[in-house]
């Protein structure tokens, strides 16, 4: 397995540095990534969470890492497959670690009260996305939540990351968030087509969802991953007219020429 020296030139002008993760192999199928996830760390501090993503015990890895106070690391190659994602699926790709490249956030996350981000830290992944998505022509559909596509097993990077800012910068796809009004709600247990239409809408825009008609555990997740990421007003994994508004509005804004 092919190691970063640390005294490469980082992929990215916007790193600091090379910290060397030994956690890595090759991208499967040859494939060129095509998508960027972002995470928080999850973890109380900064030192901690780089000395997880280092360790070749711990088999977990991503790309860059930024600090709070928007310094970047860079600890594996872009071109190599780091250990970011574990299982999941986007659009029908379930190998999202060839396709992907990962950035950790250094945050404490849910476990730790979900604080705010830190204004520096938001810049430099803005600053750090950016840079990626135009050197790897990564659509903006595609820069995506741990938890779009891991929506039963991941929170991250949770439902006070700015998506509206990375946006606002050129990165992601998004769409102001339909106003919350009273009204019908589709929620856990309930059955039938309008679940299946649903769900069929949450495949559409790429979300892992099996259309059963069913509103099921798998969908609560889905659903509650999409308002994190889209309409972070309310949270609930309940379908009210403003999570449909905003998905069919991301669904027609989202561009026509094909990936790649």
């Amino acid at each position: 397995m092919a190691v970063p020296r640390s005294d490469l030139t980082p992929d990215s002008p916007l790193a600091s540095k090379v910290h060397p993760s030994p956690n890595h192999g090759e991208r499967r199928d040859g494939r060129r990534p095509d998508m960027l996830l972002l995470h928080y760390t999850g973890m109380p501090t900064a030192a901690g969470a780089l000395a997880r993503l280092c360790d070749a015990t711990a088999s977990v890895s991503a790309h860059y890492l930024v600090f709070e106070d928007g310094r970047v690391l860079q600890l594996v190659p872009e071109g190599r497959r780091a250990w970011h994602a574990g299982a999941g699926s986007w659009a029908g790709e379930t190998d999202i670690n060839s396709c992907s490249i990962g950035i950790e956030i250094v945050h404490p996350g849910h476990a730790g009260g979900l604080p705010p981000y830190p204004e520096a830290q938001i810049a430099s992944v803005a600053a750090l996305s950016g840079d990626i998505v135009r050197r790897w022509s990564i659509r903006p559909e595609r820069v995506l939540a741990h938890s779009d596509v891991a929506p039963s097993r991941k929170e991250d990077p949770g439902e006070n990351f700015p998506w509206a800012n990375l946006h606002g910068a050129g990165v992601g796809h998004w769409t102001d968030p339909a106003p919350i009004r009273d009204g019908r709600v589709f929620a856990a247990g309930d059955q039938g087509p309008s679940i299946e239409a649903l769900q069929a809408l949450f495949a559409l825009y790429g979300y892992p969802i099996e259309l059963n008609g069913i509103f099921d555990e798998t969908t609560t997740a889905v659903v509650t991953a999409f308002q994190r990421h889209f309409r972070q007003e309310r949270v609930d994994g309940r379908v009210d007219a403003s999570t449909i508004a905003t998905l069919r509005a991301l669904i027609e804004t989202l561009p026509s020429s094909p990936a790649g």
